[in-house]
């Protein structure tokens, strides 16, 4: 038969519950906390470990998911400092004490405002003032031939099908160019060179433009050429040497800046891509970003920054 516990008033008269049974709290330490039963409508959770009849129960809500930017992350210009280019070029220089003048290089990043998901800007172009005039280009094609003699007379390394092929297997892989004659691109397909050209950026395609008829004139305007390309929303290359006057490392940037301007506006009215900033840096400097001028009022001269 079911009894009836009245507990003494403890605390206040919300915390006197009333028990219908006896056997439903057995243990001592259930009795000791009957005073408190009141708050198990506030916070849902019984003694026995379990949700009552009548109990709210608090379920957790999912993390509202952050959605993806679409864009890169861009930084506000004014409150950056910025620098002309003489001024860049001076602090450059002073991390690049005791390089070989020839060995360290300036390069040139572009920002771009842009989606993440559009095509990416890719070409090449001739600068001015050569930067990288040591440029080990191969070609595959019949050798000797008078294609080969024509494409070594205008800078290429080496040329040559099978003989290029067992130097490419073995590892032997002396050139930053990779060039094939529209015959002989049968013979690279069979090779099966694909794994070991493809990560390093290397084979050919007439996607790029590296399978061609005219080898010659590929060769041609790739020597003494610089290759840039966008990544991540920013488009980098190399514009200048390190015994650059500032004169010369001017009239590369701004042949350079010209040549992606006509990219960007070459590219379909529904792709938007503007340049965010520029950032001149070198190979052992950081990053300077450029404000557009030539020099400042605390400028050196032009002449000292020639020097070495």
């Amino acid at each position: 038969m079911a009894t009836t516990i009245k507990i003494p008033q403890l605390f206040h008269r919300s915390y006197r519950p009333t028990i219908k049974s006896s056997s439903q709290y057995s243990s001592p330490l259930q009795i000791f906390l009957l005073p408190f039963l009141s708050q198990r409508h506030a916070t849902g959770i019984s003694l026995r470990g379990k949700v009552g009849k009548g109990e709210a129960v608090k379920k957790e809500q999912p993390k509202k998911k952050k959605k993806a930017r679409l864009t890169f992350r861009q930084y506000d210009l004014k409150d950056m400092t910025q620098f002309s280019l003489c001024d860049a070029m001076r602090y450059i220089r002073a991390f690049e004490v005791g390089q070989v003048p020839t060995s360290a290089k300036y390069d040139l990043a572009l920002r771009l405002r842009t989606t993440k998901n559009g095509p990416a800007v890719r070409n090449r172009l001739r600068l001015p003032h050569p930067v990288n005039t040591s440029l080990r280009i191969a070609v595959i094609c019949p050798s000797p031939s008078p294609i080969a003699t024509a494409a070594q007379a205008v800078g290429a390394s080496v040329c040559g099908e099978d003989e290029l092929f067992d130097q490419i297997r073995e590892g032997k892989i002396n050139f930053e160019r990779l060039l094939c004659h529209t015959d002989s691109a049968a013979k690279l397909n069979k090779a099966g060179l694909g794994k070991v050209l493809g990560p390093r950026g290397l084979m050919p395609s007439t996607k790029l433009g590296t399978i061609t008829r005219d080898v010659e004139g590929l060769v041609k305007s790739m020597v003494g050429s610089t290759e840039y390309r966008e990544k991540l929303g920013v488009i980098r290359a190399s514009v200048g040497q390190l015994g650059f006057t500032p004169e010369e490392m001017q009239s590369n940037i701004r042949v350079f800046m010209e040549a992606v301007k006509r990219d960007l506006n070459a590219m379909s009215d529904k792709i938007t891509k503007e340049i965010h900033e520029v950032v001149l840096s070198s190979t052992h400097a950081p990053g300077f970003s450029l404000n557009g001028e030539f020099k400042s009022d605390t400028s050196p001269p032009t002449h000292d920054l020639a020097v070495l």
